[in-house]
C-alpha cells in the first residue's frame, strides 16, 4: 500500500474530485443537453410549421424552397415543408428522397393523433419531422416539416466546447484554495508536530493553543491539557523520589551509624541487645516504606484497568483485620459493627484499605477503634474506622490523603494515599471528619458503576 503525507493527500483529493465532477459532467452533460436541445429542434419545426400554415387554420399552402433536401444539412435551422394529400397521390413541397418519402408517408397514415413527432436515419445524420394531420374537402391531408440535426449537434459541440474552458478555467482558479488548504491544515498540524517532539524530549514548559479554527482549537486545548497533566505528573514523580528518598535515608542512617558503632566497639557490651532492637526496628520501618512504595506505584499502574467485582460479606475482611491488629495496642479496644453488609469490589485491595486505615487509627488512638459499614439510602456504601485521638488540625485536612503528608505526629507515610488511590480505582472517594470524641475516616463506594464525587 502507497503511503501518502498529509500534502500528496490533499493533492490527491482535489485532483479525484476534479476528476470525478469531470467524469460525471462529461457522461451527464452531453445527454442532457442533446435531450434539451431535441425539445429545441422539434420547437423549431412546430414554429416554422404554423409560421407558414394558413391564417385559417384549415387549408396549409406549403412554401417553395430551392434548398435541395441534402443541402439542407448544411443549414444550422433550415426547415423544409412537403404535404401529401389524397392517400399520398399528390405530393407539394420540397424535393425528398422516396425512401424517405415513404417513411414520412407510412408513420403520417398510421398517426392516430393531430400531430405527431418523429426521427429517422439517412446519409448517417438524423432527420427529425413533425407531421400535422388536416382533414380537407378532399379528404385527409398531411403537412410534414422537417430540419436535419445539425443545429443540434452544433449547438451541442459549441457548448461543451465552452464548458470544457469553463472547467478549466475553473480547475486552474481551484488551484488557489487548493494551496490556501493545504497551508491551512498543515501550519497548525507542524506546529503541533514541534511541540510533540519538545515533550519527546521532556520539554514541556512551552505552552500550546491556536486560535482559529473551532476543531483546531479543540486540538491545541486537548494537547494543552496533556502537557499540564505531563507537568503536574513530573513533579508528582519528582516530589515522590524527593520524599522516598527522605523516607529511606534516616532509617538507613540510622543503621549505618549503629552497626559502625558495634564494629568500632564503641558501644558497652551491655547496650549491644538494644544496638540490635534499634537496628531491626529500622530495618522493619524501611522494609514497611518500601512495600508501601511498591504497593502504591502498582496501584498507580492499575488506574484506568477494571478491578475484580466480587460480592462478599464486611465482615469477611473486617474480623480479619481486627484479629491481626488486636495485639498491636492492648490498651485500645477494636470493634466491628455491619460484618452482614454487601460489598461489590475487588477483596484483596479492599482489605489492604481497612488495614491501613485502622493502622492509621492505631498511632492515634487512645483506647478504643470502631470499624463498621452501613448502606446509605441512595444505596451508596459507607466503610468508616472512628478512633478516640485527638482532632486532625483543619489546615491537615484537606491534605490528609496526599503522599508523604507530615502527620499532626511528625510522621510521614503512604498508608492513606494508597486508601485514596483504592477508593478511585472502585469509583469512589475517600474523606475525613473530626467529631467531638474523635476522628471519622469515612470510603464512599457507589452501588452502581457511576463515578461518584463529593459535592
Amino acid at each position: 500500500m502507497i503511503r501518502l503525507n498529509l500534502t500528496q493527500r490533499i493533492w490527491f483529493s482535489f485532483i479525484s474530485i476534479l476528476l470525478l465532477v469531470a467524469l460525471l459532467i462529461g457522461i451527464i452533460y452531453p445527454i442532457s443537453l442533446k435531450s434539451a436541445l431535441t425539445e429545441e429542434t422539434y420547437r423549431i419545426i412546430e414554429q416554422e410549421q404554423t409560421r407558414s400554415a394558413n391564417p385559417q387554420g384549415e387549408h396549409l399552402v406549403p412554401p417553395q424552397s430551392e434548398i435541395d433536401f441534402i443541402e439542407r444539412r448544411d443549414a444550422e435551422r433550415s426547415v423544409g415543408h412537403l404535404s401529401l394529400m389524397n392517400e399520398f397521390g399528390t405530393y407539394v413541397g420540397d424535393p425528398v428522397p422516396s425512401e424517405v418519402l415513404r417513411e414520412m408517408g407510412e408513420r403520417a397514415q398510421n398517426q392516430m393523433t393531430r400531430k405527431g413527432r418523429y426521427e429517422l436515419t439517412y446519409n448517417g445524420a438524423t432527420l427529425f419531422y413533425v407531421v400535422f394531420k388536416v382533414y380537407t374537402t378532399e379528404g385527409e391531408a398531411y403537412y410534414i416539416s422537417h430540419m436535419w440535426d445539425t443545429y443540434r449537434d452544433q449547438m451541442v459541440s459549441r457548448l461543451w466546447g465552452r464548458l470544457s474552458y469553463i472547467m478549466l478555467f475553473a480547475s486552474l482558479m481551484s488551484l488557489v484554495p487548493a494551496f490556501w488548504l493545504k497551508y491551512y491544515l498543515k501550519q497548525p498540524l507542524t506546529s503541533l508536530g514541534a511541540h510533540f517532539e519538545q515533550i519527546a524530549e521532556r520539554n514541556w514548559k512551552e505552552p500550546f493553543h491556536w486560535e482559529g479554527d473551532e476543531d483546531f482549537e479543540k486540538l491545541s486545548n486537548q494537547f494543552e491539557k496533556m502537557r499540564q497533566n505531563l507537568i503536574k505528573y513530573d513533579a508528582v514523580q519528582k516530589t515522590f523520589i524527593q520524599h522516598a528518598s527522605h523516607e529511606l535515608k534516616t532509617p538507613i542512617m540510622v543503621i549505618k551509624s549503629y552497626a559502625k558503632s558495634v564494629k568500632d566497639g564503641i558501644l558497652p557490651r551491655d547496650d549491644i541487645e538494644h544496638t540490635m532492637d534499634v537496628i531491626i526496628e529500622e530495618s522493619n520501618r524501611m522494609e514497611k516504606r518500601v512495600k508501601d512504595m511498591l504497593y502504591y506505584t502498582k496501584l498507580d499502574s492499575l488506574n484506568g484497568a477494571p478491578v475484580e467485582n466480587d460480592y462478599f460479606p464486611f465482615g469477611s475482611i473486617a474480623y480479619l483485620v481486627e484479629e491481626r491488629f488486636r495485639l498491636a495496642r492492648e490498651e485500645v479496644a477494636i470493634s466491628v459493627e455491619g460484618g452482614a453488609v454487601k460489598l461489590k469490589g475487588d477483596k484483596e485491595l479492599l482489605t489492604v484499605l481497612l488495614e491501613n486505615l485502622v493502622e492509621n487509627a492505631l498511632r492515634y488512638a487512645v483506647d478504643a477503634i470502631k470499624i463498621s459499614a452501613k448502606e446509605v439510602k441512595n444505596g451508596d456504601i459507607h466503610i468508616q474506622v472512628w478512633n478516640n485521638g485527638e482532632n486532625i488540625p483543619v489546615t491537615e485536612l484537606e491534605h490528609i490523603f496526599t503522599p508523604f503528608r507530615k502527620g499532626n505526629k511528625g510522621q510521614f507515610g503512604l498508608g492513606l494515599a494508597i486508601v485514596k488511590r483504592i477508593c478511585e480505582l472502585h469509583n469512589g472517594y475517600p474523606k475525613v471528619e473530626n467529631k467531638e470524641d474523635g476522628v471519622l475516616f469515612t470510603t464512599v463506594f457507589p452501588r452502581h458503576e457511576q463515578s461518584s464525587k463529593p459535592t
